[in-house]
């Protein structure tokens, strides 16, 4: 079987991890640290504050901005539940604009529409390592005093216009999940500008202590260990090898894919990371049985919109057609970097030799 994803972990890691052991300083330390200032200085901001999921990551930066009760924050229905649960988290209220059938993002077009007198803040999803289109997003929010938030939790070393994802809006927001396209095991970081942001996200990790069991604000426990930070440092030094191991592989396929499937499509000026490489399939059950059966993984990202999740159904009604077509339609194909050419060619002649197309 031809895996999704697979880590692309080796002996440096592992050296890594066994040097923090040996110290025996387990939790947040000096790795972090280290972490957060080489991330910082990659993604082209001042700071950088790691946590312990993307997840966490993103409910911080909400909190970080002030975003509570009532508030509204507009965002993507197509993405991981966390993009929209964060959200409810602050007990704030998500609202959800239609995609880009292209892109599968967010569609700037959509947002002036749903914007009220109670709108926060709109948070931007870099689905599958493509960015965002992020000129009319950031005119829109200077236009209507919105913060924005970048979820790039899918995007590392994607870039818009020559400026890499995390360091556009207010906030950027990255997770590090196995998956990813580089990985801490766990763990989440965000990136800022603003020193006040940075300095109120370090306490909100840390049970809201500004100095040792001084408890300034209510926080949580959402630290990154220094375990997670020894495997981000060197998963770090690989980053851009690892990006473009995906960036050709995408390539590949989009070379021998037939003229018939409908592939990634790129906007203008971006560097796209490929996270996921995706394509559109009308009949999708017979498909993804035939790639079983061919020994080949997929992925559905996502198969169920997130306005159409139980967790959100006062939203189950809404009419957003490009997210619901999308969801319904969707297949990531295996694109991480350990694949050989052999595996590439074999899923290239699989997927062209599937009848439905």
């Amino acid at each position: 079987m031809i895996p999704i994803s697979k880590p692309s972990l080796g002996t440096e890691e592992k050296e890594a991890v066994s040097r923090v052991l040996e110290k025996g300083y387990l939790a947040q330390g000096k790795e972090v640290e280290r972490f957060e200032q080489e991330w910082a200085s990659y993604i082209g901001t001042k700071f950088a504050v790691a946590t312990n999921s993307g997840t966490s990551a993103l409910h911080i930066a909400l909190a970080c901005l002030g975003i509570g009760n009532g508030d509204k924050v507009i965002t993507t229905p197509f993405s991981f539940i966390a993009s929209a649960s964060s959200i409810v988290m602050q007990r704030a209220t998500p609202i959800f604009c239609d995609i880009d059938p292209r892109t599968y993002n967010l569609n700037p077009q959509q947002i002036e529409d749903r914007i009220d007198e109670r709108t926060r803040a709109i948070v931007t999803v870099h689905l599958y390592g493509q960015p965002c289109d992020m000129g009319p997003v950031l005119a829109i929010a200077q236009k209507h005093n919105l913060h924005v938030i970048e979820d790039a939790c899918q995007a590392h070393g994607a870039e818009y216009r020559g400026r890499k994802v995390g360091s556009i809006g207010d906030i950027g927001v990255f997770s590090f999940y196995p998956t990813k396209n580089m990985t801490t095991g766990e763990g989440g970081i965000i990136t800022t500008n603003d020193k006040g942001v940075a300095e109120k996200a370090g306490k909100l990790r840390d049970h809201g202590q500004g100095q040792r069991y001084e408890h300034e604000i209510l926080g949580y426990n959402y630290r990154m260990t220094n375990i997670a930070a020894a495997i981000g440092l060197v998963q770090l030094k690989k980053l851009e090898q690892l990006n473009e191991r995906r960036i050709n592989n995408a390539a590949y396929y989009n070379q021998r894919l037939n003229t018939k499937i409908q592939k990634p499509s790129e906007i203008d000026k971006v560097r796209h990371v490929f996270h996921q490489y995706t394509i559109r399939v009308k009949d999708r059950k017979p498909f993804i049985n035939y790639l079983e059966d061919k020994g080949i993984g997929y992925g559905i990202y996502y198969p169920i919109p997130i306005h159409k999740q139980p967790l959100f159904r006062e939203y189950n009604s809404l009419n957003l057609p490009q997210a619901q077509e999308a969801s319904e339609q969707v297949v990531s194909l295996p694109v991480h970097p350990a694949l050989n050419r052999e595996e590439l060619e074999y899923v290239a002649e699989v997927v062209n030799s599937y009848e439905g197309w």
